[in-house]
Order: structure tokens, then sequence, then C-alpha cells
């Protein structure tokens, strides 16, 4: 991902002041919150979080690629632009601003940034909001996937007993443990369980929260963290949750603390529905 994986408050007002034509802010949370205020030139897509990917195979990718190629050129982003995603809070939005930067990123996007804190944290700092809804010009986005960011689901099967790639599960407790398949409801997807030989880290736990505003740990915590389920900064890690937004979260920390790890897009809503898959309750 890009150097400057996290951007705080501060800093965005700076990059809008410097060149506010060439930045462009995307809010993932829901139309109607947005409705109610955001960050000023702010432009909704919720997709980037409610899109479910078909399936990882290049038909289901090409799908993926083309749905959000219609929608960043219709909000006339090219792909050249700074952009900046956030979410409400990092905590309770199951990582939608890091899908969104993982989903740029893949796309061919090469500047992205994540607001650190989210929407909570500009609020935090008493800087200015709106409910007016940006007017821009439509343009063509120049898609250029990044095929490497990807892991699909015929790596993931391939990789079960490579003892030196860690798959690693990121789901909330009850989902590993079985008792529910997705955050959607108990039953959402048709089996409960995991990937064959994953390890468990509860994505909550590489964020921590102060004034009620969720941000990520530091390296070194992050490293410490990540030791307790066998991973190092030499480790391989395909990580996975149920869609891809909790990983990206976790890829995000991940590679603040230099570990190298792929994300699993298609996730458990995918692995769950192929019954040809093994799966451990």
């Amino acid at each position: 991902m890009n150097t400057k994986l996290l951007i705080s408050p501060q800093e965005l007002t700076s990059v809008l002041a410097a060149k506010p034509l060439q930045t462009v802010i995307i809010d993932t949370r829901s139309p109607e919150d947005y409705a109610i205020s955001h960050i000023p030139q702010a432009l909704n897509i919720r997709d980037f979080f409610t899109y479910l990917l078909e399936n990882s195979s290049p038909t289901g990718l090409q799908k993926l690629q083309a749905h959000f190629t219609e929608i960043l050129s219709g909000l006339g982003i090219s792909g050249v632009e700074s952009l900046i995603v956030y979410e409400d809070s990092f905590n309770q939005g199951y990582g939608q601003s890091c899908r969104a930067a993982f989903l740029l990123k893949y796309l061919g996007c090469a500047d992205v940034s994540i607001l650190h804190g989210g929407y909570k944290a500009w609020l935090q700092a008493g800087l200015p909001t709106t409910n007016a809804v940006p007017l821009r010009q439509s343009s063509r986005f120049q898609l250029s996937p990044k095929a490497e960011m990807m892991v699909t689901t015929t790596e993931m099967l391939a990789a079960i007993d490579n003892p030196g790639i860690i798959k690693l599960d990121v789901r909330d407790r009850d989902e590993w443990l079985g008792l529910s398949s997705s955050p959607y409801g108990a039953d959402f997807c048709p089996r409960k369980g995991r990937i064959p030989n994953a390890v468990w880290l509860e994505w909550h736990r590489l964020m921590s929260s102060s004034a009620d505003i969720a941000t990520f740990r530091s390296k070194a915590e992050i490293l410490e963290i990540c030791q307790s389920v066998g991973i190092t900064s030499h480790s391989t890690v395909y990580i996975y949750c149920f869609k891809g937004s909790r990983a990206a979260n976790t890829l995000i920390a991940l590679e603040l603390a230099g570990i190298k790890a792929r994300n699993y897009f298609g996730s458990w809503n995918e692995w769950s529905r192929d019954f040809s898959l093994p799966i451990d309750i």
C-alpha cells in the first residue's frame, strides 16, 4: 500500500489546502449518515463496504472491476488523484474504510490513505462538516488491477497444508467458534466453521480506543500480539474474515508493523458456499 497509509485529520486539512483539485475524499458510511453530515467535498461510496464478491474466479473478479470502474467514473475519479477514505469509527464499521482503501489499491490507484480515527476523530478535532453533496463531472477511471493483492480461493486451498503460509482468521469470536456464519446473522452462510489450519486473531485486538476513538496500535504492540499466534515480521500471511473487510483492517495493521500479508477477499462468504471446500468446526 501507500507509504502514507494513515492520515490524521490535521494532515488532511493541510492536503486539502495544498492541492484541493487533486484530492478526493471518500465517505464509506451509510447514505443516511452521509446525508446528515460529512467532511466537506466528500463523496459517498457505500458499495466499497456492501459489495460482495461473487467468487474469486477470473469472471468474478472482472465483475468486481467493472462494477467499481462504473461507479468511480461516474463520480469523476480517474485514479490519479490523492484519495482519502474514511468511516465513522474503526472499531464499529467492520473495517469498511480499510476495505475501500484495499479495493482502490487493487483497482490501480497509487495514492490512497485512510483517515486515522475516522469521522469521530475529525469531529473531535473541531473541523468543519456539511450536508452539501459535491457535484463532479464524470471521467474515465483508469483500471489497472493488482492481482497480487488478492488471494483467490484456489490459492487459499493450496495454502492449507503449507506451513510457510499462515492462514489468519480475524473474525469475531462466535464466527471462529462456529456459532455464527457471519455478522449478518448466524445462518447467513450455509456453513459455519473455519478454514483448516487457520489461526485466530480477532481484528479488534490490533486497535486501541481512547475517548471512543479507535486507532491502530503501535508497531511494537502489533508485533507482540501477532507473535502470540506465531506471526513474525518474516511471516507470509493470508488473512480472511467474512467478506474481506475486517481482513483489510488487519492487513493495514500488519503492514504498519512490517508484516507481509495478502487479503483473501472472498473470505468465509465465498469459502462456505462451496461445499467441495474443507472446513474445521
